[in-house]
């Protein structure tokens, strides 16, 4: 049999109509009719059926397995990043120790070539700049003349430089990892760069220098060890998240009714 439905309120108990005032005929309210050639609709985001490119797609696709599957520590460690002040100051640093561009490099060979022929003494003095190039920065860091060393968290192939912390780390040589290696790339005239190194600072700048390479060595060398312990990943999308917490209810409810019995 289906359930009785509740009978209306009396007339007495139901809300009285509040009377509206006089409006203004200037700017009387009219409802929109979308009918043929009346208004028109209103616009909704197409952002769901757009048929993205492949290579979007893969990336996509990418960052979610990323999420999904467990990450290895030594992996995992390039997801935490220098903090935005930090590299704020760390970049203010590096573009003062830029390495000449291809003008400049020409504009100084000239001068020294007209310096030359008019018989003057030129001084060869070796420029204080950031090194970059994995190669080199590898010898550097294994010879312990890197001061310190700056690492892109995203690499393709993260092999790349996967092993670099830990080099530094046993050659107590100061690293972080900062965001990205676009913006590495650009403080040394290039389109990407893996990793820069700072091999030598001018007077002026040793004070600034040396909080900074504090502070970055409370962040990563000193927790080194417990970074390498971390796993990443194993984060569930939202329906998954959704139906693992309802089935956590059940059992807690069920858990709760025998602790009564």
């Amino acid at each position: 049999m289906p359930p009785k439905k509740p009978a209306p309120a009396p007339a007495a108990m139901k809300p009285k109509a509040v009377a509206k005032g006089p409006t203004n005929p200037l700017y009387e309210k009219k409802a929109k009719i979308f009918g043929v050639g009346q208004a028109l609709p209103p616009r909704t985001p197409l952002n769901r059926y757009v048929k993205w490119p492949k290579y979007v797609r893969l990336q996509r696709a990418r960052r979610v397995l990323q999420k999904r599957l467990k990450v290895p520590p030594a992996i995992n460690q390039f997801n935490k990043t220098l903090d935005k002040n930090l590299a704020t100051n760390l970049f203010k640093m590096l573009m003062k120790y830029r390495p000449e561009d291809d003008a400049q490099k020409k504009e100084r060979l000239t001068s020294q070539a007209e310096a030359e022929a008019a018989g003057k003494d030129v001084e060869t003095k070796k420029p204080v700049v950031v090194k970059f190039g994995i190669n080199h920065i590898t010898y550097l860091i294994e010879q312990q003349k890197a001061q310190l060393v700056c690492i892109a968290h995203d690499v393709d192939p993260i092999e790349l430089v996967i092993w670099l912390p830990a080099l530094c780390k046993q050659m107590n040589v100061p690293y972080c990892i900062v965001k990205g290696k676009a913006r590495l790339g650009a403080v040394v005239h290039k389109k990407t760069a893996t990793a820069l190194a700072l091999t030598a600072i001018k007077n002026e700048d040793k004070m600034e220098f040396s909080k900074l390479v504090e502070a970055i060595k409370g962040s990563y060398n000193d927790r080194f060890h417990e970074a390498n312990r971390k796993w990443g990943g194993g984060i569930m999308g939202v329906k998954s998240q959704a139906k693992t917490a309802k089935k956590m209810k059940i059992i807690n409810a069920e858990k709760l009714a025998r602790e009564k019995l």
